[in-house]
């Protein structure tokens, strides 16, 4: 054998063995894609439910979309101890990208998504650069001060590209490798019946690789880096840790989840509102990630799908429908009083307590 096959063959069998499952990973992705393909059939199509929910199908969707950026929003807070009251830049600015892409270079999908998330990545960097170089309190307002910023360009002074008050309308969306399209439903019954629309496997499958890439991260060193800053900053620099390196790829990596999601928003709504900039997109991040859970891989998702039932089901409602959120404010301090870990915190505690599995 060549040393240049050698040295191929050993890239290749280096590179399986990143990839190869470990511990429990395998079990939880498995199960965790047999979730996410019963869900849009649980959740609004199986007969005991489906009189309630008639008409919020592309909910389904939606509550995926949002529990990823969720998750990534989990990694800064709930992993490093970082709050961020300015994520709606990543996936507002995501969103954006995404939508100008589609209409002036390819409306594919799988690109819009790549472009969002490249601009989002860019985006958390340079902004990650400049605030991490203050902590606690400060740090936040200064996230929350870049996103304000971010939101009064995109409303005046870039209104010619992004639209202004009115949004960006002229997102092209194209099917899904040329061939199918989104909103279609899947040919085949069994499909059809769990899975509805290619939309949601397109959607789901995103979902997979960011809940199995976040996985991957928090069972890494990085992941017990992390950790260790959110639990004494200090002890980890007198180890000999660049606290502020790690600081900025945690920021780096909730950012790319952010961009994922803003981009995959884009394409479940084919518009951008300027309103996926504004502070209130990042506060009900906030809230899903709290509500939920944080420091887990799970409870995000979870608190995602609560907040977006009760916004968009119970706000239907004619009696109780105006006060959606007194509502939702009641669950989220009961919640907190009850499960002070989150509702996915709870059950951990109850699944440790008879299994002693991890999350």
């Amino acid at each position: 054998m060549s040393d240049e096959a050698a040295t191929s063959d050993g890239a290749l069998a280096r590179l399986a063995g990143i990839w190869k499952p470990r511990g429990n990973e395998a079990r939880v992705m498995a199960g965790t894609a047999i979730l996410l393909a019963l869900f849009p059939f649980v959740f609004s199509r199986m007969p005991v439910v489906s009189g309630f929910l008639q008409g919020y199908q592309s909910l389904a969707t939606l509550i995926l979309v949002w529990g990823i950026f969720a998750l990534g929003f989990d990694l800064l807070l709930g992993y490093t101890g970082l709050l961020s009251f300015g994520h709606a830049a990543f996936w507002g600015g995501a969103a954006y990208a995404a939508g100008v892409f589609s209409q002036y270079v390819s409306g594919s999908p799988i690109l819009m998504v790549l472009a969002g998330t490249t601009f989002a990545v860019l985006l958390a960097w340079f902004l990650g650069f400049l605030s991490l170089r203050r902590g606690g309190i400060y740090f936040a307002i200064l996230t929350l001060a870049f996103a304000q910023m971010l939101f009064y360009m995109s409303s005046s002074p870039l209104a010619f590209i992004t639209g202004g008050e009115n949004g960006f309308t002229g997102v092209e969306t194209a099917e899904l490798f040329g061939i199918f399209a989104l909103e279609s439903e899947l040919p085949l019954f069994p499909l059809e019946m769990l899975l509805g629309t290619w939309l949601y496997v397109f959607v789901a499958a995103i979902a997979l690789l960011c809940i199995a890439l976040g996985y991957r991260i928090l069972n890494s060193p990085y992941g017990m880096v992390f950790r260790a800053i959110r639990e004494n900053e200090q002890r980890a620099e007198f180890v000999g840790l660049n606290v502020w390196r790690y600081r900025l790829m945690s920021f780096i990596i909730s950012g790319f989840f952010a961009g994922v999601a803003g981009s995959l928003f884009v394409i479940h709504g084919t518009y951008v509102p300027l309103s996926s900039l504004y502070w209130t997109a990042s506060g009900e991040v906030v809230i899903m990630t709290v509500l939920g859970g944080t420091g887990s891989l799970f409870g995000p998702l979870i608190g995602a799908g609560i907040y977006l039932y009760v916004e968009n089901i119970v706000s239907g409602f004619d009696t109780i429908g105006p006060f959606w959120h007194l509502i939702l404010g009641v669950v989220f301090v009961v919640t907190i009083w009850v499960f002070p870990r989150g509702i996915w915190g709870f059950v951990r505690d109850v699944r440790d307590r008879v299994t002693g599995g991890d999350d």
